[in-house]
């Protein structure tokens, strides 16, 4: 009598403890920095303004963001501790969301767990979960629409509900920051290209066929196109009711003048990049470096410099997986790292930051956990496990200077600088 193949078991025990483990590294030195540093200079004033309903500041970008933060000022105080707590819990559930991703769209348990611990020793999702600005919020959202879609295509009985959180995930998202509008479309755009394909004679009613089988093309559109839209249409709302610069002549009007400050010719920074640099990890921002209470303190954004790097022949390889063998997690992780870097390439602003780089290097991360995996259910487990082992590494070797740890002087960033172009 033949035995039914064992199933992988979910990981979802080790994805809480590294979730866990992600956020309990994010509060050393949390508070240190007394004073708001790099951008929290924009958004904690605005963040206050929209609690007390004053002045409309930071018109530029979308209210959602700024809405957690004032919220964490609300709830903790108008302080270090306000200001950061509530973008450390929206780290954790990013990273928390990737994970599951990975797991319902490998339904492998040392893919999920690899990704999980190169995306903590990243560099860009600790940096960003540890400060007071709108990055970690899109992302986060983006990566719960991501676990929402990968977990209807692997369980299409649940699908109705799960598209319908991504799509409020999704306007969310698109309502932290615009950088999420891109990546936002892919899921509808796949829906559409997956029907269109099969040829089926009732494109628009049929329920049958990938991505999710028992939901209709135009019930899509409804969870992935209108509900996106109208959740993002709402968070806007309190714009309407600002005593200065309130929201008068309606949402339209007001994106034309969003996009007009965002089109803006900026003055040269010294921090400015283009997207080359950000590919090969060359160009770093400081976001932080000063005694803080005189004690010297830094934190630099820079990708891990190991994974960085490896993960650029792993997408090659997920391009060559996604093509050949029609592996889908692999052809996911080349389309959001295309679209979200393409975004900026061809994006109408002349000054650009490394910072821009944070999505595209989440899903290289995620093409370096695949081609880890290939690797390991090929029993090559020790090279597998040699870029998860040296991610951490390299991370924890970093630390003192992605917190704002002490360091001995004004001359410690010598220390990780090890390009010119890092200092």
């Amino acid at each position: 009598m033949s035995r039914a193949p064992q199933q992988t078991r979910d990981p979802l025990g080790w994805s809480a403890a590294i979730t866990l483990a992600f956020w309990l590294l994010c509060l050393p030195f949390l508070t240190a920095v007394t004073k708001p540093y790099f951008d929290e200079v924009h958004y904690l004033p605005a963040a206050r303004e929209l609690l007390a309903l004053g002045e409309f500041t930071n018109r530029e970008h979308p209210l959602v963001g700024k809405e957690l933060i004032a919220a964490g000022i609300w709830l903790f105080g108008d302080n270090p501790w306000g200001w950061r707590l509530i973008p450390t819990l929206f780290g954790a559930l990013a990273l928390f969301a990737n994970m599951r991703a990975m797991w319902f769209g490998t339904t492998s348990r040392f893919a999920t767990i690899a990704y999980g611990v190169l995306l903590a020793s990243g560099f860009h999702l600790f940096v960003h979960a540890r400060i007071a600005m709108l990055d970690i919020f899109y992302l986060a959202f983006l990566s719960v629409a991501a676990w929402q879609f990968a977990a209807a295509m692997r369980q299409p009985e649940q699908g109705r509900w799960r598209l319908a959180i991504m799509g409020v995930a999704l306007g969310l998202a698109m309502g932290s920051k615009w950088n999420a509008v891109v990546v936002a479309m892919l899921p509808g755009l796949v829906f559409l290209v997956a029907r269109f394909t099969a040829g089926r004679r009732r494109l628009l009613l049929s329920r049958r066929g990938a991505p999710v089988p028992g939901i209709t093309l135009v019930e899509a559109a409804l969870w992935l196109g209108a509900v996106p839209v109208l959740v993002y249409a709402a968070t806007f709302a309190p714009g309407f009711w600002f005593k200065i610069n309130p929201i008068t002549e309606g949402l339209v009007f007001h994106h034309r003048f969003m996009l007009d400050l965002q089109e803006q010719v900026l003055s040269p920074h010294p921090y400015q990049s283009t997207w080359p640099e950000w590919v090969i990890n060359w160009r770093a921002i400081w976001y932080l470096y000063e005694p803080v209470d005189g004690i010297q303190r830094g934190i630099i954004l820079i990708g891990n410099p190991l994974t960085m790097l490896l993960g650029l022949p792993a997408l090659l390889w997920c391009l060559w997986a996604a093509l050949l063998r029609r592996n889908h997690a692999a052809l996911g992780a080349v389309l959001v790292y295309v679209s979200s870097l393409g975004f900026w390439i061809f994006a109408a602003k002349a000054v650009q930051f490394y910072y821009h780089y944070t999505l595209p290097s989440m899903a290289l991360l995620a093409a370096l956990a695949l081609a880890c995996d290939a690797l390991w259910q090929k029993g090559r487990r020790k090279l597998a496990l040699a870029p998860v082992i040296g991610s951490v590494l390299v991370f924890a070797w970093f630390y003192p200077i992605l917190s704002a740890a002490p360091l001995e002087g004004p001359n410690s960033f010598a220390v990780w600088t090890w390009l010119a172009s890092w200092r």
